[in-house]
């Protein structure tokens, strides 16, 4: 897959531009999807601020970037329906847009949904995850953002990438995300990581990793370092 990895959405035209590089064609001309199912891990208010991710009224730009046209899949509907029903829609989609909220509950319905087994194949699709949605393709997040649990221990994610991220770096609503707290953080994560703002992307392309910015961002690329 095309991976456009964000803290913030497509906060900016540097992040708007990189998308539409991935897509090869306008905003106006794809369809998207949007997976709001890490909302629902635990987070207050999470029925308000469900509706105003898929309505695009919350202050991270998702589905509201002017789409041909925009779904909703919700990964924990999926187990109970034939997969004919929503394999061919994902497979015809340009775009994912996988929201933020908990990311070992998105994890956990990424496996049970069986997207994370559909996501390689999906060759020409552009993954654009907000926050959880990006620390998802990681081997794993880190204690600091263990919220909802699973039967099993840990903090393993999907993998599909070969670092992990660091979401909403020195953002006043987030306090426990300044830089220092990133670099605990990178010292105990085994693999390497970007502390990234809400103004940066990171996008992945055939392995290819580019950083998009305009904000401030920080590789710490000597893991438990």
């Amino acid at each position: 897959m095309k991976l456009l990895l964000t803290s913030g959405g497509v906060s900016n035209q540097s992040i708007r531009d990189a998308l539409v590089d991935m897509l090869g064609k306008p905003i106006s001309e794809s369809t998207a999807l949007c997976i709001p199912t890490a909302m629902y891990g635990g987070l207050p208010g999470t029925a308000v601020l469900t509706w105003r991710q898929i309505a695009g009224q919350s202050p991270n730009p998702m589905v509201e970037l002017g789409w041909k046209s925009v779904g909703m899949l919700e990964l924990t509907a999926l187990p109970s329906i034939d997969s004919e029903n929503w394999v061919p829609m994902v497979r015809e989609t340009d775009a994912l847009l996988v929201c933020g909220g908990d990311v070992l509950y998105l994890h956990h319905w990424m496996r049970a949904s069986g997207l994370a087994d559909l996501l390689p194949s999906l060759s020409r699709t552009v993954y654009v995850g907000l926050s959880a949605g990006s620390m998802v393709m990681a081997p794993n997040v880190g204690e600091e953002f263990v919220g909802w649990r699973p039967t099993e221990a840990g903090d393993h994610t999907l993998g599909m990438v070969g670092f992990s991220m660091f979401p909403h770096l020195d953002n006043v609503r987030c306090p426990e995300n300044t830089m220092a707290d990133a670099e605990k953080w990178a010292a105990r994560m085994p693999v390497p990581g970007y502390a990234v703002d809400d103004e940066t992307a990171i996008k992945v392309v055939d392995g290819a990793i580019e950083v998009i910015s305009e904000g401030h961002w920080k590789l710490f690329d000597q893991p438990g370092r």
